[in-house]
């Protein structure tokens, strides 16, 4: 049983108890009945004070001591919490959900996969690895959707993560300018040390009715950073066939099957511009990042958590159960034992 004291300056008051031992200990009641002989007076005096002087005494320091530890208020701890505080940098993940992103030009593990999965494990760890940031996700294709809001809920955060499937949404056009705009407005009135959007995509601007770079303007002038990540090759990658469900289609080695064109011939898409990306890091005080494989990747998120470190708050909270009431008690107890036996067995002569 693990007991503490709230108020142990109060055990002072037990090194006068032996003083008043000291001091009423020696004498017991003066007897008022007079004796002719002065050795029978002595023999029941001494009698009256082992008596009454010492045992009812003892009653009386006792119950003064069980006071003492009352006033020092014991406690048994109940329940012990802790609370983290936000570190305060704020993080929106922005991620391209647009059909290109199917291409299998990255690799995780030596498995080919596509663009879209690289970057979900590669996020995944990241979310991780900041468990004391609020972190929210957008997706975009044609049009963004707000995959979780701001959130300190990580767990739930990456079960919404792990969900996203390339067809959920319209992945027919990229509006990157539309999905930051709705990255900003999440962010835009919160009182934050540090708000941040990381924007993953493969392609050009082609949808939405803001442009990158106006989108780009309202984030700088709320003070809101943004990295940029261009993931894939910059020549022509084939676009491989996804199923209903957004899986690769493979045939029955298991190997990936690519659109075609009317002659056989497979069909590319073209390679990411990182000009735009460029800019949109330049204009908020961002950084711009080039990933072409999962090590590269991982590196890109890496630095990104390296250079938005902020120190975390740890309080810790504990509910105790007070135990003073039973050492009162016990005095309580002491002392009236002590008055009844004094006014019965152990009662002084008049």
């Amino acid at each position: 049983m693990n007991i503490a004291f709230q108020d142990p300056a109060y055990f002072w008051l037990l090194l006068a108890l032996p003083l008043l031992l000291l001091l009423r200990g020696r004498t017991g009641s003066v007897a008022a009945i007079q004796f002719p002989s002065v050795a029978i007076a002595k023999q029941f005096g001494a009698a009256a004070r082992s008596r009454a002087g010492w045992f009812l005494l003892a009653f009386r320091v006792l119950a003064l001591a069980a006071f003492s530890v009352a006033l020092a208020r014991p406690q048994m701890p109940e329940n012990h919490a802790e609370q983290i505080e936000a570190s305060g940098i704020d993080i929106v993940l922005v991620l391209d959900m647009s059909y290109s992103m199917a291409s299998v030009d990255l690799t995780v593990d030596n498995d080919v996969v596509t663009r879209v999965d690289a970057a979900k494990k590669v996020m995944h760890d990241f979310i991780v690895k900041r468990p004391n940031d609020r972190i929210g996700l957008v997706a975009f294709g044609t049009s963004p959707y707000l995959v979780s809001p701001i959130t300190l809920n990580h767990d739930w955060l990456l079960q919404n993560l792990d969900r996203l499937r390339l067809k959920v949404i319209d992945g027919g056009s990229t509006a990157i300018g539309t999905a930051l705009g709705m990255a900003a407005n999440r962010l835009r009135d919160l009182d934050s040390k540090s708000r941040v959007i990381i924007l993953l995509t493969d392609g050009d601007n082609n949808a939405g009715n803001i442009s990158p770079m106006a989108a780009a303007d309202a984030a700088s002038a709320y003070k809101i950073k943004i990295y940029t990540i261009g993931v894939g090759k910059s020549e022509p990658v084939p676009i491989p066939l996804m199923d209903d469900d957004g899986q690769l289609v493979k045939d029955h080695y298991g190997r990936v099957q690519f659109a075609m064109d009317g002659f056989g011939r497979r069909i590319e898409e073209e390679g990411i511009n990182s000009d735009d990306l460029q800019k949109i890091a330049e204009k908020t005080d961002g950084k711009f990042f080039r990933a072409t494989d999962e090590n590269q990747l991982k590196s890109i998120y890496k630095e990104i958590d390296q250079q938005e470190k902020s120190a975390a708050h740890l309080r810790h909270y504990s509910t105790y159960q007070e135990l003073y009431i039973w050492p009162t008690l016990v005095g309580l107890l002491l002392i009236g034992a002590e008055q009844i036996l004094a006014h019965t067995r152990l009662r002084r002569l008049p």
